[in-house]
Formats: structure tokens, sequence, C-alpha cells
């Protein structure tokens, strides 16, 4: 039966187990349990035994996985992972309780579990001597270096108290005294490791004169000098941050006090942890038993987490009140990572010992080794990191200049690009911080970034960021572009004027049309490049449009319209127009609607489809349209002269005479009514001028038709004062006119006031022709009508 087991052994285990097995006459339970305790050896045994219960072969299985490798079980999960491991933790620890109650009851009754006294008394002798001979090597140097470190430390101190009196050239006083500390401390930290490095070898020489004729290291004597490096490496790196003895050389500004309390309990934490970890253990097992080295391995470790949990929470508002303090004292960019440092430092501190406590259990060989290179590679990342998010916000808080040429030409471009940066600084350090996220979970081994990125899922996700860039890129680089040849278009230049107000209404609605179509054709790329399918979004936006367009034809016709009425250029911002019974300005154009503000303030907003007929006032030219009434004795020659004389004195003002551009056209004699005699005139005038020159020369015709007694009617009635029953008719109340002047045949009218005629000087305006005209005239883009 063993030779049967020895054999099945022999044929599972992987080659190193094979040949420890073979080297054997017999597999005793004590060599089996040596084969056991190899990781790899039992991992080999379990899946063997799970492939014969299934019935499988393991050449065949083999030759299976070589002939079809796409058929390979994929790799498990973090939570697939998590749950196996937690499940043997819990499997191991049942079985070591139990196992060790055994051997403490076998101790306890006086038997020997590995070793008999003897042995053991030969197996420690090495380490003893090792032991001893390292501390006592550790006690001579730090003894020596510490004389060193004072030395240092005074010369650091008297740096930066005595600046120099002749600095070099380009190098500030504050950069040579930090330079001069950062090598001080540099130095001071390679002295340390130095002295750990010669007491370790001082321990292997002791070691090796104790086992002369092996010339190989025992395995307990290697196993405590390794313990020793790791735990003495941990410590010198505690004491660089802290330097309780050496101020000067203290790498975290602190006070003494501090100092020496973070750095004795980082110690103390170190010690048990290390040398429970990579020394108690493997000695434990050696000596004893592997149940009783782990059952101590766990219980060491039990007793740093809650040491280490307790002094975190107690501490835990100290330090934030601390670390708030150096925040209000930093720059913006460190001051915003100490307040979150602040609020959360406790939470990673428990974290990270919960974390050394369960890896402690799961893999207690290569706990400390791991925990090492995931803090490092973490707080190297982080350093990394941080500086590069501090140069990108360096680089690209400061204004990008364009060359003065391109500023003139295209005048609001620079400010646009420079709008472009703070979203340009949120998309990349987004991006830096998700690459800085994957390097700490691969550190921890969270998340396998090497085999991620080697895969189809790492390398399709690694160019959809890059597609989803460009994409973006072009997208803005598109915009940017149109925008400023429009706005370039339409901002005034040396070479040309103002653009029409023709263009700036087509310009405007181009750029809006530029911006829909943009944005939607950046949206499906996007989508489509994050593997939505777009096809049947863009035909469910085509049936829902015609939808829309058969439920909206009063929108559709507002479209249309307004696209012919722009083409055919009907109508222009600031034109005086009349639309659909509204008459007045227009303020605001769009592809379906005109805003017009009419004289008493309101806002009136009018579709396209409403339009039928568009009068437009304010194309090429426009007239005054007058037609004025004269009463039935005045001489038509005589008033058709006054009218030319009105219109001689309207031409000689400044402001109203340039914006005529003919002669006053009298077109006759219109209509001869009850009224009065009706006479027309036509004045032609500038777009938009027409009804200033209508109330100048209206002022200026009254003022010449009251000098020459020009009478303008009053209505003529007939008076009937009727009669009574009897025939008689009432008495008219007649009042006798009183003798006046002869004024011959020019006598005033009735109800008139003469004024004699005042001409204006050559070359002097009338102050009555216009109101705030002038003002209006000044403002090219206030309302004319």
């Amino acid at each position: 039966m063993m030779f049967a087991w020895q054999a099945q052994a022999v044929g599972l285990l992987p080659q190193p187990a094979k040949e420890a097995a073979a080297s054997s006459q017999a597999l005793t339970p004590a060599a089996l349990a040596d084969l056991l305790e190899n990781p790899d050896a039992r991992k080999a045994l379990v899946d063997e035994l799970r492939a014969q219960a299934s019935g499988t072969k393991p050449g065949a299985s083999q030759s299976t996985n070589a002939a079809k490798p796409s058929a390979q079980p994929a790799e498990p999960g973090l939570r697939e992972r998590v749950a196996d491991n937690v499940q043997r933790f819990l499997t191991g620890l049942a079985s070591d309780m139990g196992q060790g109650a055994d051997d403490m009851r076998a101790l306890a009754s006086g038997r020997s579990l590995r070793m008999d006294g003897d042995t053991a008394s030969n197996a420690l002798l090495p380490l003893a001597l090792a032991a001893i001979a390292t501390i006592i090597a550790f006690l001579l140097l730090r003894a020596i270096a510490i004389r060193i470190y004072a030395r240092i430390d005074r010369w650091v101190a008297a740096q930066g108290r005595a600046p120099e009196a002749t600095p070099r050239r380009g190098a500030p006083t504050s950069l040579r005294a930090l330079y001069r500390r950062m090598g001080a401390i540099v130095g001071a930290l390679a002295i340390d490791v130095g002295v750990v490095v010669l007491a370790a070898l001082a321990g292997a020489a002791a070691a090796l004169w104790r086992t002369p004729g092996r010339g190989t290291l025992d395995t307990l004597a290697l196993v405590f000098l390794q313990a020793f490096v790791a735990v003495e490496i941990v410590k010198v790196l505690i004491r660089t941050v802290f330097a309780v003895r050496h101020p000067s050389l203290r790498l975290l500004p602190m006070s003494d006090e501090l100092a020496r309390y973070w750095n004795t309990w980082l110690v103390r934490i170190a010690m048990a942890a290390g040398y429970g970890t990579l020394l108690v253990d493997p000695v434990i097992t050696a000596t004893l038993s592997p149940a009783l080295g782990r059952l101590a391995n766990l219980v060491i470790m039990l007793a740093v987490y809650v040491y280490a949990v307790r002094v975190i929470w107690q501490n835990r508002q100290s330090v934030r009140e601390r670390l708030d303090r150096r925040a209000a004292g930093a720059t913006t960019f460190m001051g915003s990572r100490l307040r979150v440092l602040s609020r959360v430092w406790h939470v990673l501190g428990i974290v990270y010992f919960t974390i050394l406590l369960v890896v402690s259990q799961v893999d207690p060989t290569n706990a400390l080794p791991f925990m090492a290179r995931a803090t490092a590679q973490t707080l190297l990342v982080l350093v990394v990191g941080s500086l590069l998010i501090l140069l990108l916000n360096t680089v690209l808080s400061k204004p990008i200049k364009l060359p003065e040429d391109l500023r003139r030409r295209l005048p609001l471009l620079e400010a646009r690009v420079n709008a472009y940066v703070p979203a340009i600084l949120k998309l990349v350090g987004l991006i830096i911080r998700i690459v800085l996220l994957l390097l700490v979970l691969d550190a921890w081994h969270a998340f396998d970034l090497s085999r991620w990125l080697a895969s189809d899922a790492g390398a399709a996700a690694i160019k959809m960021v890059v597609n989803i860039g460009i994409v973006l890129l072009i997208a803005a680089l598109a915009w940017t572009v149109t925008a400023s040849i429009i706005e370039h278009r339409l901002s005034q230049s040396e070479g040309r004027g103002m653009p029409s107000a023709r263009e700036r209404t087509l310009l405007a609605l181009f750029r809006n049309a530029a911006l829909i179509v943009i944005v939607t054709m950046t949206v499906m790329v996007l989508l489509s490049q994050i593997g939505i399918d777009v096809g049947p979004l863009i035909a469910g936006a085509g049936v829902v449009g015609l939808a829309i367009g058969f439920g909206s034809q009063k929108l559709v016709q507002d479209i249309i319209t307004g696209i012919f009425i722009q083409l055919e250029n009907g109508m222009n911002e600031n034109d005086v127009v009349q639309v659909a019974g509204v008459f007045g300005t227009v303020e605001k154009m769009t592809i379906r609607s005109v805003g017009i503000r009419t004289l008493d303030g309101g806002y009136h907003l009018v579709p396209f489809s409403s339009v039928d007929v568009v009068a437009n006032h304010m194309r090429d030219f426009s007239y005054h349209l007058g037609e004025y009434t004269i009463a039935h004795r005045e001489s038509v020659d005589d008033a058709i002269a006054h009218l030319r004389a009105a219109f001689a004195e309207l031409m000689t003002d400044s402001v109203l005479g340039p914006e005529i551009l003919e002669e006053m056209t009298v077109a006759g004699v219109t209509a001869v009514n009850e009224k009065g005699v009706t006479i027309r005139i036509l004045i032609k005038t500038t777009p938009g001028m027409q009804w200033a020159v209508q109330r100048g020369y209206n002022r200026l015709l009254k003022k010449h038709f009251d000098a020459a007694g020009i009478e303008l009617p009053y209505p003529h009635t007939v008076v009937y004062f009727g009669q009574d029953k009897r025939g008689y008719a009432p008495p008219a109340n007649v009042f006798v006119q009183p003798d006046r002047p002869n004024e011959g045949s020019n006598a005033r009218a009735a109800g008139h006031t003469r004024r004699r005629l005042k001409p204006e000087a050559p070359g002097e305006d009338s102050a009555e022709v216009l109101g705030n005209e002038l003002e209006a005239r000044e403002d090219p883009d206030a309302t004319r009508a």
C-alpha cells in the first residue's frame, strides 16, 4: 500500500517534487507532509485528483489542450479568485486549528514533533550564531553611523542658517540649500543601508563558520538574515522619513515629539509583522509543526492589525487637523489633495493593514515582499501622476497667444482656443487619473493591467479611446475654423466696412446650421465608436422625422418660406418692413420666424408661414409722398411756390439735405372737393430716411404757409335753422363783425395767426426742422422709422 501511494504521488507531482520523492525508498507520512507543504506540489495533486475523478487522463487532457488551445478555460476573475482564496483560507484555518491542538497535546505529553532535542539544537545553532553576530555588528556599526549622522545634521543646519557670500550665477540660495539637504538625506540613507548590509554579511560569515564543510548557509540562518534585511530596510525608510535624533535630516517637516511618536509606532509594527512572518513562522514550522507555525503567524498578525487600527483610530482627528493646517498654507494643487487626504487617511490606513493581514495568511512566504512592491509601486504612481497633472496645469493654464496677423484677421479665434483649455485639462486629467487607478489596482493584483492590454478587450478599449479623441479633435477643429471664418466676415476689417444686414442674417443662420450638423455628426460617430449600432437610430430618426413632417406642416412651411425669403433677400435685420399687418423694425430672424419691434415698443414674432407679402421700406431708395390741402380761395400757384421754398430751405439742412437724392417733384392738383384743393409732392430720399424728411418738411411747410397767410381749410357746412309747426323760424344768434383794418387782397384767414418768415442765414440749419433726428442719424443701428 505504501509503495502504491509512493508511485502514484511521484507520478502526480511536478518535476522537483518527483525528484524529492524518488530520492527516498518509501514515502513516509513525514515525507508526504513535506511534499504537501509545497504549494506547487499540492496544487498539482489536487488538479490531478480532480481530473481522475472526472474520468480524464492527464496525458489526454494535455494533448487535448495542446491541440485545442482555444478550448482552455478562461482566466478566473477577481471575484472567483477572492472566493477561492477565502474558501481555502477558512478550510486551512480549521485544519490548522485541529492539527495545532493535536500538536500541543503531543508537546505536553513530552513527545517531539519534527525534531528531537539533539536535532533541534544542531539546527538552531547556526541560527543563533547568525543572530548574535548580526546584532552585535549592527549595534557597533550603528554607533559609528550615528556619529556620522550627527555631523551631517550639524552641517545641514549650518548651511541653512548661513547664506553664501558669493552665490553662484543662476542658482538661488534656497534651491542650493534644498539640493544640499536632499544630498545629505540621500547620503545618510546610503550609510544606513550599508550598515544593514554589513551586519547581515557578518551574520552570514558566522553562520558559514559553523558549517564549514557544506559551504552553504543553513536554512534557518538564511531565513533569519532575509528577515533581518527586510525588516531593517523598512526601518531605514522609516528613520529617513522621521529622523528622530537628527531634525535637519528629517524628510517631512514636523515636531520632534510627533516624529518620535510615529517613528516608534511604525517601527513596532514593522518588527512585529516582519519577524513574525519571515522568522517566527518558518522556525516554528521547521522545529515543531507547520500548523503551529501558521497559527503563530495568525496570532502575531492579528495582534499587529488590532494595534495598528487602534492607533490609527485614536489619531484620526489630530492628523486631520494637521493636514488641514498644512493645506491652508500650500498651493491650490497641493492644498486640495491634502484636504482630501485629511478626510480619508484613516480609511486608507485601515484598508492597508487589512490587506496586510489577509495577504499574510493567504501567502505567508510572499506577503511582505508583495506588500513592499505594491506599496512602492503605488507611491511611485501617485508621485509621478501628481507631477504630470501639476505640469499639465502649469503649461495649459497660461493663455495661448496667436500671431498678431492671425488675431487681426480672426479676432475671436484666440478667445475660442483659450476657451477649450479648461475642457482639455479636465479630459486629460481624467485620462491620467484612470491610468493611475489601473496602475494602482495592478500593483495590488486587483487588476492585471499587462494581461488586459494584451487581450482583445484591452486593445479594443484603447482603440476606442483613441478614435473618440480623434473625432472630438476633428469636430472641435471644424467648428473653430467655421465659426472663425463666419465671425471674420461679420466683423469690420481695414479692407472693407461692416457687412450688410443680409450678410449678417445669412451668416448667422449658416453658423447655427453648421453647429447643428457638426454636433449631430459627432454624436453619431461617438455612439458608433462605443459600440452602439446607429443604423436603427438613424432609421428611427427618419421615421420620426417623417411623422413629425406630416403632423407639423406649418413648421415645414415656416422653414421653407423662411429659406426662400432669405435667398431672395426679402428682408434683413434692422429693416423697416410691414409683414402680416405688422409694421416695424426687424430685430431678429431665424429660419422659422421673424421678430419685429413696432413703434409702440411691442415685439411681434411672426412665423414665415403667415407671410404673404413683405413690404420692405429699406431698399435702394424711398419717397416722401405728401398731399397738402389748401382752401378754395387760395392760389394754387402761390401754394406751389411756397412748397418749393420750404423744400429749398430743407435742402440746406446738414442732416436731412444729404439724404435727399433728387429735386422735389410736384405732381399737381390731385383733388378738388368740399374740403379744398389737394396738391401732391414727391421727395426721393435714401432708404429709411423718408419719415425723417417727412417730419422735417411738414414743419418747414407749416412755417411758410403761416408766414404767407395761406389758409389750411376748415370744413364748410350749410346750416339750416328750421321752423316750428306754425311756420316761424327761430331767431339766429348773429353777431356783427366790428370794424377791422383793410388788409387789401392779403387778409388773414379766420383763426389764423400771421407770422413773419425769417430766412435762415446761409449754412445755418433750421432749429425747428427735426426733433431728435440727429441722434438717430449718428446711431446707424437705431430704428429709422
